[in-house]
């Protein structure tokens, strides 16, 4: 046929060949024992009782030999009306198979009366429990996941990524989303919350004003302001003490506000939290600016390259732990998958949500796709050749439709039997 037969496929093929010489060689023998019985029709009472069972057999065996035969090609090469029958019909078979399977086999009502019997969940769990499994899982995600770093380091994936969040940061109305930010920080009476972030807000600046490189800053602008004592050289020495007794007496009542939740700096920083939330949601001018800021800073080369250099650098990060013997994504992976069959096994809820689950997808699938598994099946039948949609079908029903034709000759003899003995009670009333 053109292709590589497997040994399954032999086999077939020799059973065919086998059930076919069975088949013809009983004809041969019925006939040969219709001749013998006609010669010596004369020389005994039972010879013309085997001519008729013979006669009958050969009738029988012809009868079905043709209709076997009738089935996939002309007998004897003779178009015959009403012979090929599966050549003739193929488009036809071919959407009757691809309904009857689908219409028989993937019904909604079958499809979920055996995933209730298969309960995935149970199945999910035992699956999981096998350290193979879990080895196999590990193995598969973490090559997923090395296959998309490694995809997503090609140009033309970050420039996709990059114009889809540059679109969605420029879509992105800042405005409402700062103001409810604001809101959850300002305000009184919510378990501290927000004077934990603004305490931590306070140390921060505290911590900044130790620095010494922000101190030799503020002295030198300090002094800058006071030029007019350049000339006795005693600008930087009042920069530098000025500064000492500013820093120290902001940190003072930094630090005094962190103490004391009730500082008034608190109450400051929630009313002004609360005006700037306010004029976010209601001016349309503060609106307006943030706007334009937003562009303007989506804008500029620096801030998209910005972008895809912290890109990068996660990939690479990630891939780098990856190639670890100690890598942490592994170790995380691990943990997941070799918990997952454990707490699934103890949580019954669990279980019976993901079994829900399949089956609510279930008809939706089935729906969605049982037109189309139906015509891939048409399609496929209807893409043979007339040699081969004859050949693969023979080789899988063949062999018990030349059995057909041995029942036949036999049936057909018995039959033949029957009827002569029938007209000899006649024909002796």
């Amino acid at each position: 046929m053109g292709s590589i037969e497997t040994a399954e496929t032999r086999e077939k093929r020799q059973r065919l060949a086998r059930a076919r010489r069975t088949a013809l060689l009983l004809l041969l023998v019925v006939t040969a024992l219709f001749v013998l019985a006609q010669v010596l029709r004369q020389q005994h009472p039972l010879w013309p009782w085997v001519a008729a069972f013979a006669e009958a057999a050969m009738i029988g065996a012809l009868a079905d030999w043709f209709a076997v035969v009738a089935l996939f090609r002309h007998p004897l090469g003779i178009p015959l009306a009403h012979t090929a029958i599966i050549p003739r019909n193929k488009a036809r078979i071919a959407d009757s198979l691809g309904s009857f399977i689908t219409g028989n086999f993937l019904s909604t009502e079958r499809v979920l009366a055996a995933l209730r019997e298969y309960n995935p969940a149970a199945q999910l769990v035992r699956w999981l429990a096998r350290p193979q499994a879990q080895a196999w899982l590990d193995e598969l995600l973490l090559t997923l996941l090395g296959q998309v770093l490694l995809a997503l380091h090609d140009p033309r994936a970050q420039h996709f990524l990059q114009e889809g969040l540059l679109l969605r940061l420029r879509r992105l109305d800042l405005a409402p989303l700062l103001a409810g930010l604001l809101e959850s920080l300002e305000g009184r009476g919510k378990d501290g919350q927000q004077h934990r972030v603004l305490d931590e807000i306070l140390r921060e600046l505290d911590r900044q004003l130790d620095e010494p490189e922000v101190r030799e800053r503020l002295i030198a602008v300090v002094a800058a302001e006071m030029s007019v004592l350049r000339y006795v050289s005693l600008d930087r020495a009042a920069g530098r003490y000025l500064t000492e007794k500013l820093v120290h007496g902001v940190q003072r009542e930094l630090r005094e506000a962190c103490r004391d939740p009730q500082h008034a700096l608190h109450g400051r920083l929630d009313d002004w939290l609360a005006e700037l939330a306010q004029q976010l949601r209601h001016d349309p001018q503060l609106q307006a600016r943030l706007a334009r800021a937003q562009a303007e800073l989506l804008t500029q080369p620096g801030f998209t390259g910005q972008l895809a250099h912290v890109w990068l650098a996660l990939l690479d990060r990630l891939q780098d732990d990856l190639q670890q013997p100690d890598s942490a994504l592994r170790r995380q992976l691990a943990t997941v998958t070799g918990s997952l069959a454990v707490r699934l096994r103890r949580d019954p809820a669990m279980r019976a949500w993901i079994n829900e689950q399949v089956e609510a997808a279930a008809p939706r699938l089935l729906a969605r796709w049982r037109e189309p598994i139906a015509d891939f099946i048409a399609g496929q039948v209807k893409a043979w050749d007339d040699r081969t949609m004859v050949d693969r079908l023979e080789l899988n029903i063949g062999t018990d439709l030349q059995y057909i034709r041995v029942n036949g000759t036999l049936v057909g003899g018995l039959i033949g039997l029957l009827i002569y003995g029938v007209g000899k009670m006649l024909n002796t009333l």
